[in-house]
């Protein structure tokens, strides 16, 4: 039966498909510029390649009147422009930045929209979970190596961020100026109490692996009588352990079903019956309140949610109820969650300055430490040698976190993240029907694990329609 729904979803939803041409914010701004280059700018010509590589020559055009940017919204591109403009020699008249003010998962369908209408567009952001909807487009992105960048100058970035911005014959399409490692944060006086846990290291010795975080998650719940969960949403464990995977979601055209899928399975009914983990979504009021409270423990935290987006709200922001009390391990598994990685569209008309723009933030690293200590909060830069080198320094103290600095807990996971051959166009797609059939399953919807991957299947087939699902 369920086979036979899923050939049913396939032919209708392939019935009313219909093609289009497809080429992290808050105030929307056109913006643009004169096509006069300076000539002591920064441009890749000028830039000192690896040892034993050639310069590469810029194969697009420039001279535009100005560089058009597209981004969902402004929280990178304000502080990104800030910075470069000046150091560049260029001027705010020289850019149009069209901010489109939606969340990055909406970005997509608003970019499809904007490149249907022909307008000019120089460079772009994506997200890594839609990607590869463009980087795997020709007709959307155009090499780096167009821009006069051969491999060799993004040496210095974490290996994953590379993988991501490469299309499927291995062309580098899309470079990220920033890593988005992840970690476990807690509250560290909870920890004492219920744990007796003094400190991150002893911490991360009862969370090192998802048995243990299981094991540890169990101690709290039968120290605090029920009242407190190691961590916080099903979705949370997920973007970590989703980074356990060591096969591709999808292979030979077909999608992948493993035990790394009954491992999970497993793991979030284990959390959500016995309360180790709570019910509720992410994003929601009620999900940063519980950082207030002590209905939580921890939260799975990328790099750049140790501010507003998650962490410094949790607390209740500074001066919260729980401000300073705050500490972060590596937890069970090295992943990421999130990023972004900036596309050239190949009908750019200023290519210089694409080119001046991509080298300052993912190539230079002395402009990239400069972003990394001067953006509001601080920047996890994609740079291996300038985080280690501000690691060592220790000057990265965040007062959420009891004066303990972040960047150097997760830099050891970024430097551990794999993601070669692990990479599909359809990853956001599948992980989300996954994560949304584990979620129906632990609410009683589904009656056991080998009906929640049933359902799984069922909801990649209906929006995934070119793979087979067996």
């Amino acid at each position: 039966m369920n086979k036979l729904k899923r050939t049913l979803a396939l032919v209708a939803t392939l019935a009313i498909s219909a093609t289009a041409f497809v080429g992290c914010g808050d105030d929307s701004s056109s913006s643009t510029t004169s096509s006069s280059t300076p000539a002591e700018s920064s441009a890749t010509e000028e830039s000192t390649p690896a040892e034993g590589e050639e310069t590469a020559e810029i194969k697009l055009p420039s001279g535009g009147d100005k560089m058009t940017i597209l981004a969902w919204n402004a929280n990178d591109v304000d502080p990104m422009l800030k910075m470069w403009l000046p150091d560049a020699g260029y001027t705010e008249d020289q850019i149009n930045f069209v901010n489109f003010n939606v969340g990055g998962g909406e970005a997509a369908a608003q970019y499809d929209q904007y490149f249907l209408g022909g307008e000019d567009v120089d460079v772009f952001m994506v997200e890594a979970d839609w990607a590869l909807k463009y980087i795997n487009d020709d007709a959307a992105t155009a090499p780096m190596s167009d821009l006069g960048f051969t491999e060799a100058y993004f040496a210095g970035q974490y290996p994953y961020t590379m993988e991501i911005g490469k299309d499927s014959n291995g062309v580098i399409k899309g470079v990220s100026w920033q890593a988005a490692p992840g970690a476990w944060c807690y509250r560290s006086d909870l920890a004492d109490s219920y744990l007796g846990v003094k400190s991150p290291e002893e911490m991360q010795a009862k969370v090192a692996d998802w048995d243990k975080f299981q094991a540890t998650a169990k101690e709290v719940s039968e120290a605090s009588g029920g009242k407190t969960a190691l961590t916080t949403t099903l979705g949370g464990i997920w973007q970590a352990f989703a980074a356990n995977r060591s096969t591709p979601w999808v292979q030979d055209g077909a999608l992948a079903v493993d035990d790394f899928c009954n491992t999970f399975i497993d793991l979030a009914k284990n959390m959500r019956d016995n309360g180790y983990v709570t019910d509720l979504n992410q994003w929601t009021d009620d999900w940063y309140a519980a950082g207030q409270t002590d209905n939580t423990m921890g939260y799975f935290v990328s790099t750049w949610g140790f501010g507003d987006s998650i962490l410094l709200t949790a607390a209740g922001g500074d001066g919260g109820a729980t401000f300073g009390k705050w500490a972060v391990t590596e937890g069970p598994t090295p992943y990421f969650w999130g990023g972004t990685w900036m596309c050239v569209s190949p009908k750019t008309d200023n290519a210089d300055m694409v080119a001046n723009f991509i080298k300052y933030f993912t190539v230079d690293e002395a402009s990239m430490e400069k972003y990394a200590l001067g953006k509001d909060g601080g920047e996890y830069v994609n740079n291996m040698n300038v985080m280690q080198k501000i690691v060592d320094e220790g000057s990265n103290s965040n007062a959420n976190l009891g004066g303990q600095d972040q960047f150097a807990v997760v830099h050891e996971n970024a430097k551990a993240i794999d993601l070669k051959g692990l990479i599909t166009p359809y990853d956001a797609s599948i992980k989300t029907a996954f994560l949304d059939a584990v979620n129906a399953y632990c609410a009683g919807e589904t009656a056991d694990a080998a009906a929640c991957i049933e359902d799984f299947k069922d909801r990649v087939a209906e929006s995934v329609t070119d793979i087979t699902v067996e």
